[in-house]
């Protein structure tokens, strides 16, 4: 399994929890580095909060299920 498709897969479990909010993420891409570009949709985008939630929830969540992943960036 490539890490791009780690990736999906894991982002595809985080998923339920921003939609439960009105909100969505997409993934944008995954650099060989490790670092993962995603994109909020929904509530989430315009949410004050959603710096907060990409760091503390969606980072945290793939970090600790995917060593290889090194970083997390919000793309508009």
């Amino acid at each position: 399994m490539t890490l791009s498709e780690k990736v999906k897969d894991t982002l595809d479990t985080i998923r339920p929890r921003l939609q439960a909010d009105g909100g969505d993420l997409e993934l944008v891409s995954v650099e060989d580095n490790g670092t993962v570009h995603v994109r909020l949709t929904g509530a989430c985008a315009g949410c004050p909060m959603s710096t907060m939630t990409l760091r503390q929830s969606v980072e945290r969540e793939l970090k600790a299920q995917i060593p290889e992943v090194t970083g997390i960036v919000q793309e508009f």
